[in-house]
């Protein structure tokens, strides 16, 4: 099992509803960064279609199956660098039109998440809630759970995937002004109580008025910050995960006198009104 592994994040800017240009480009930063020696490389939400559609109607020519014409794209890619990605899409399936995002390796598809917090914003307003649970899924050593944007805003999405084993959440999103707490304080958290790498993947440019604040980071398992994107430039960032620094919850800062294991000090029996509906 490989100790380290890099991974990669690229904040680009993303032209709403040109699919076949959006899909050319990551092609060439997946290029850039196996040349890096990532062996993760994630896109922001939506990357593929864009965001700001107008209506369900104006987003549906622009969503695919998973798997699908991208996914198979993208697979090729992986395959003859040896690498995976995590890139956003628009899912067209028989129960609606999700916010998405794949996870695509050397072998192909490994799965797929739809996202679950829908925000009132952009193609969020028209598509459907995801209906799969939070999981984590293998890329060769690495094990992953998804999120997207705003599942960000709900720390019960980030626990749920640390508690199955994941030792790095991606974060495909599209923060807007307005999301500032989000991508300068939030992701630092959710690595910090869950003992994760996390790494929060933002756009740049402007849709429909909208613009997008960038700063994509990865951060460790302390919250610390090991690498961060301008605001306003598109950027790629790497950084290493120590797996065995995301699988070991034992914090010894002082030995029999300052030890925090945020896992075993849980206690579940008290949480209950978490999951009730409002």
């Amino acid at each position: 099992m490989a100790d380290i592994i890099k991974i990669a994040g690229v904040q680009m800017d993303v032209q709403l509803g040109d699919n076949d240009a959006n899909l050319e480009r990551m092609e060439r930063a997946l290029e850039t960064t196996a040349k890096g020696g990532a062996t993760l490389t994630v896109f922001p939400e939506c990357a593929l279609s864009g965001y700001c559609f107008d209506s369900l109607q104006e987003a549906s020519p622009y969503g695919e199956s998973i798997p699908g014409p991208s996914t198979q794209r993208l697979a090729e890619t992986c395959r003859r660098l040896g690498i995976f990605t995590v890139y956003g899409l628009l899912e067209s399936h028989d129960t609606g039109l999700f916010n998405a995002c794949a996870l695509i390796g050397p072998e192909g598809l490994v799965a797929s998440y739809r996202k679950i917090h829908l925000p009132y914003l952009g193609i969020d307003r028209f598509t459907t809630p995801g209906d799969r649970p939070f999981s984590v899924h293998a890329a060769g050593d690495l094990r992953i759970g998804m999120n997207i944007c705003y599942d960000s805003a709900f720390p019960e999405s980030a626990r749920v995937m640390a508690l199955a084993g994941a030792d790095v959440i991606v974060l495909p999103t599209n923060f807007p002004p307005g999301s500032e707490c989000m991508i300068q304080h939030v992701v630092h958290a959710r690595a910090m109580e869950n003992g994760v790498y996390y790494i929060a993947v933002n756009r740049v440019g402007q849709e429909r008025s909208f613009p997008f604040i960038g700063q994509s980071k990865i951060c460790d398992p302390d919250g610390k910050l090991l690498a961060e994107a301008p605001a306003s430039e598109e950027a790629i960032l790497y950084a290493d995960i120590d797996l065995a620094r995301a699988r070991n919850k034992h914090r010894v800062r002082v030995p029999k006198q300052h030890e925090i294991n945020r896992f075993a000090d849980r206690r579940p029996s008290m949480y209950g009104p978490i999951a009730e509906s409002s």
